[in-house]
Parts: structure tokens; sequence; C-alpha cells
């Protein structure tokens, strides 16, 4: 199971270089010294951890009626489906209209010099959508358990942190050029949560791996 939690927290590190590709010219304009975006950022992990619990009790219902196993499978066939239709050229929307509220909310804290705003408005850009903590849910989606969930989204927001930091403290000696060849690190990251997750549904009994799961209740999981 250790092994699943590293993955959480290399996909953080990873998709921490997918932000500072998208996302880092925002983050650098954020007017904010180090206990404001240390603010911001504990709302973003917050909203991670709850949803976290969240997609932990969507996991634990499908371990309940049995289906852990073919959940997990699934899931991973489904992400390395969409990180074809994305190395093919297919691009969805963006948040859309459904999100627009959410975007109107983040521009009015961006004015707002109080510091609570951070805390705010980290928690706000933790909801915006964001194809890589779709993935971490997929991943958190597939434990039996909800406090295994809940960690896995906690680590893999503290391995969003390092990088993220590093920009704000480095500002602008990444980059442009740079933030892009980062964002070429992504795919790959797919792929590997992809593959863990079939190797995972599998029951292979490879310890970290693919360990056998439990395929119903009053099962344990084993880990070795």
């Amino acid at each position: 199971m250790w092994g699943v939690f590293a993955t959480a927290l290399s996909l953080g590190l990873i998709s921490s270089l997918h932000c500072v590709g998208m996302c880092g010219p925002l983050i650098l304009a954020l007017p904010m010294r180090p206990f404001g975006m240390l603010l911001y950022h504990a709302g973003r992990l917050c909203v991670y951890v709850i949803l976290g619990g969240m997609f932990g009790l969507l996991g634990r219902t499908i371990h309940l009626a049995g289906f852990q196993q073919w959940f997990s499978i699934a899931l991973g066939v489904l992400i390395l489906v969409w990180a074809l239709l994305r190395a093919a050229g297919w691009r969805s929307a963006r948040g859309g209209k459904l999100f627009l509220p959410l975007q109107v909310f983040i521009a009015r804290l961006w004015q707002s010099p109080a510091r609570g705003s951070y805390l705010v408005l980290g928690m706000a850009n933790g909801l915006l959508p964001c194809g890589m903590v779709y993935l971490a849910l997929a991943g958190a989606a597939s434990f039996s358990r909800v406090d295994e969930s809940v960690l896995f989204m906690l680590l893999f927001g503290m391995g969003t942190l390092p990088a993220l930091l590093l920009l704000r403290i480095s500002g602008r000696l990444i980059g442009v050029a740079a933030r892009q060849h980062m964002r070429k690190l992504v795919p790959f990251a797919v792929v590997l949560m992809g593959v863990l997750l079939i190797l995972r549904g599998l029951d292979l009994g490879i310890p970290f791996i693919s360990p056998v799961l439990a395929h119903g209740p009053g099962q344990a999981v084993s880990c070795h």
C-alpha cells in the first residue's frame, strides 16, 4: 500500500510541473507575502482532503458491494483512454458556465487585502477543474478505506508544493520555455497512474504494486 502512497506523492510532484506550466503567471501575479502564500496552499490542501474523504466514501461503497477490483481496472482503462485522446489532440472545454460563478468569486478575492482571503482563495482554486486533480481523485476512489483515500489526496497535495513554492521564490527565473518543458512530463504520470490502477485491480499478488484486494465486506486486504 505504501507504494500507492508514494505514487500519490510522485503524482503531486509531476502535477505541480503541470501547474507551473499552466498557472505559473497566475501564481506570480498573486500579491502575497510568504505567510499569505502558505495560507493559499493550506486552503488547496484542505479542499483536496475533503474531496478525498468524499471519494473515499464512494470507494468504500464500491468495496462493500464487491466491485473494488473491477472498479480499479475500469478507472485505469479510462485514464489510459483519456491519455490517448489527449495525445491525439482532443481537448475538453475547461470549466464552462458551471464554474463561471466560482471564477468570478476568485477574481473578487484577488482584490481583497485580508490575509484570511488567501485561505479562501486557495480553497476556491482547489475546486476549479483540473485534469491532474481528477486523476488523483480517481486513485483515491480506488481504496476501500476512507482514511486511505484522505491520505492519498493529502500526499498528492503535498507533492504539488515544492515546484509551486519554488516558482514563487524564484520568480521569473523559471521562464516560459522551462515551464513548457515541465508540462511534457505530465502524460507519463497519467499513463503510469492508469497502469498502476489496472495492475492493482488484477490481484497479481505483487507487493506494493498489485496486492491482493478484498473482494467483499469482511475480507482483509493483503498488501504483502
